[in-house]
């Protein structure tokens, strides 16, 4: 029986249906998992995701890209070839993608998380025969708190900071992570105003069309013609990181937000503190993924993946590489 899914050196191809999930090159029809921009290329003839993700993928494409939005569970037929989105509780309408072809089912699930997020959809398990499951975090020393806890931990430092006159910045990225924020700091701190880079204020409108919750936002203007920031929260992207724009804020403190600070040093990256909030299923939560679905045919990628397929085939799973187109 001939694979429904291969590797190409532009992405996973499905050869039955003819098209490409989260490609890496221009192809003519791509199948994206969500908006994040590693996962798609623009200057494809025609993209299909979620109905969620389709504001945010317009967005990231400019132009009138051709966009299809599938509402999750509708199935679509692609030749003899099956395919439904499921969502994988990463961002606004991230997606697992689910492919069946000759009674085979076959997932891809894109990036994912199992923790509770009031920014997107939560995430739903998908049987499936083979797993292609992400591995960014594929070490067992990646183990979160819950996101509540430390978004608790985000508010308590902001609010120490505001006794303190300081300007809390927080750094993080731009698409989920800072949704993510401000939802959780809207359940917190109520009506309390966060400042926002620009760069987010757009992203931050698709969530709200999508009837989302986040905290109240204010844009940094350009300059500050006098406004006193004392005592308030700002959420950047990372690429701002940069004396030159968070020093006219006055007495400043900088932080990240990122499952990476469960693992590194926030200093080693030019930052104060480091808050540990991951968008991405941890060790715990891989293996449970890949034991719900069912599946014992397992693929993993997007990071390096050693120690979990070492630990899956150790507990009887077939861990190989997708075929070659």
């Amino acid at each position: 029986m001939k694979p429904v899914l291969t590797e190409s050196s532009a992405g996973i191809y499905c050869p039955p249906g003819g098209f490409y999930i989260d490609p890496r090159r221009r192809v003519p029809t791509a199948i994206v998992t969500h908006a994040h921009m590693d996962h798609f290329r623009p200057g494809c003839q025609e993209y299909y995701c979620s109905s969620s993700s389709v504001d945010l993928m317009r967005l990231r494409l400019r132009g009138k890209p051709k966009v299809t939005g599938v509402e999750f569970g509708r199935r679509l037929e692609f030749g003899e070839v099956t395919v439904s989105f499921h969502p994988a509780g990463h961002i606004l309408g991230s997606s697992q993608v689910r492919v069946e072809s000759e009674g085979q089912v076959w997932v891809v699930s894109g990036d994912y998380k199992r923790g509770e997020d009031p920014s997107c959809e939560p995430f739903e398990v998908v049987p499936c025969d083979t797993f292609v499951t992400e591995a960014t975090f594929a070490r067992s020393a990646a183990a979160w708190r819950p996101g509540a806890e430390v978004i608790a931990e985000i508010s308590e430092w902001w609010r120490d900071n505001r006794r303190a006159k300081k300007v809390s910045v927080l750094y993080c990225y731009v698409l989920g992570k800072l949704q993510r924020i401000l939802a959780g700091l809207g359940a917190l701190d109520a009506g309390r105003e966060v400042y926002i880079h620009r760069d987010a204020e757009p992203y931050n409108e698709c969530y709200r069309r999508a009837g989302f919750q986040l905290a109240p936002t204010r844009v940094v203007p350009r300059k500050l013609n006098g406004l006193s920031l004392e005592g308030a929260l700002v959420l950047a992207p990372p690429k701002y990181l940069q004396s030159s724009w968070y020093r006219r804020f006055g007495d400043t403190v900088t932080a990240f937000a990122s499952g990476w600070m469960a693992l590194e040093d926030p200093c080693k990256f030019g930052y104060e503190k480091g808050f540990a909030l991951s968008d991405h299923a941890d060790w715990g939560e891989l293996v449970r993924t890949v034991e719900e679905t069912g599946a014992r045919s397992i693929v993993t990628c997007h990071g390096d993946a050693s120690e979990l397929d070492a630990y899956l085939r150790s507990h009887g799973y077939s861990v190989a590489p997708l075929p070659r187109a």
